[in-house]
């Protein structure tokens, strides 16, 4: 191993390498070379399976660039909006939300999602509600699922999930449900 012109390695760097080092069969009649620091094998310490490997520079480095931002949502094409208002295109299935409370509500949502995605449906009915009037007690607002689902579709633990959604035409439920296309698996045949 030679060492960087213009800075030294860090400790890190050290330990990375002499790790990886460790991990080669070095050729007849050759050594394992030996860190720029002076320490021998014996003196940095081995990774055991089940503990943790030392961290990489790159997971160390505060500076390193953030990870690319998670592809937007889609809005459904025209065709189909028009489709599922006419009725000619039919759903493949519907959850109906009613009556639970945030977490359950959440938990619902998220395992309906990808239970569907591993079926291969394509496109699916949330149903939120709209929050009746006067039923908002003790400081809850008036149709929290309505405002969170939306939410928690565009987060990242179901953006590998969902493709996008829009409100619901008035037959299926208008502004108290969405449609919701979905993801195709990579692996998955229909």
């Amino acid at each position: 191993m030679r060492r960087r012109q213009g800075r030294p390695l860090t400790g890190e760097e050290i330990q990375l390498w002499s790790h990886v080092a460790r991990t080669v069969k070095p050729f007849s009649g050759r050594s394992l070379p030996v860190p720029p620091d002076g320490t021998t094998e014996s003196e940095v310490a081995p990774a055991l399976p089940g503990e943790a490997a030392p961290p990489s520079p790159r997971q160390a480095d505060p500076a390193s660039p953030p990870r690319p931002a998670l592809a937007p949502l889609v809005p459904l094409e025209r065709r189909t909006l028009t489709a599922l208002r006419r009725g000619t295109q039919s759903l493949e299935a519907v959850l109906d939300l009613h009556g639970l409370r945030q977490s359950q509500a959440h938990d619902h949502l998220r395992g309906f999602l990808l239970r569907e995605q591993q079926r291969g449906a394509r496109l699916v009915l949330v149903i939120t509600g709209k929050g009746a009037a006067g039923t908002a007690m003790d400081g809850d607002e008036r149709g929290v699922l309505k405002r969170m689902v939306p939410h928690w579709l565009r987060m990242a633990d179901l953006r590998p999930v969902v493709l996008g959604f829009e409100d619901a035409a008035h037959h299926h439920g208008g502004t108290g449900a969405m449609y919701v296309r979905l993801r195709r698996l990579k692996d998955h045949r229909p």
